[in-house]
């Protein structure tokens, strides 16, 4: 047998300048989509939380037809879930939602307050985004039931 055949049999594995290429082209692969994946993620969890304060807003008009008026501040909207015990209301016809109140996609609960101060003849909805701070921007931005 010569060297050339001996060298065909016994070669079965990768270089490692294969190895090298190919984690370079999944490093450069890497970094042309991964900022447009996590882009989108912020996008998302904003769209969510609007999604879900539509749906507060739309079962807190069906509690207020039952009972006559939204749930106060103090029973927040825990009130759509289970029937309050503060102050119980004498229609309560719930629970308004198929599940527990959910928490906003940043982990924290919306902040309900009645009568709103920025709707005073309503209600104030609110999650207070990425930072959990009042203000910001981008996906820092306060996300507001009323806008």
């Amino acid at each position: 047998m010569t060297n050339a055949s001996r060298r065909s049999i016994n070669r079965t594995g990768f270089t490692l300048i294969e190895i090298l290429v190919v984690i370079v082209v999944i490093a450069i692969l890497a970094a042309l989509v991964a900022p447009n994946v996590f882009q989108h993620v912020g996008a998302a969890k904003s769209a969510t939380a609007r999604s879900q304060m539509e749906m507060f807003s739309t079962t807190l008009d069906a509690y207020r037809l039952d009972n006559g008026t939204y749930p106060s501040t103090e029973q927040g909207l825990n009130a759509l879930w289970e029937a309050p015990s503060i102050n119980p209301p004498a229609n309560w016809r719930g629970p308004y939602l198929r599940k527990a109140v959910p928490i906003d996609p940043w982990g924290r609960a919306y902040i309900y307050i009645f009568p709103g101060e920025s709707n005073p003849n309503g209600f104030d909805l609110i999650s207070l985004g990425a930072d959990g701070q009042p203000g910001g921007e981008g996906e820092d931005a306060d996300l507001l039931g009323w806008q």
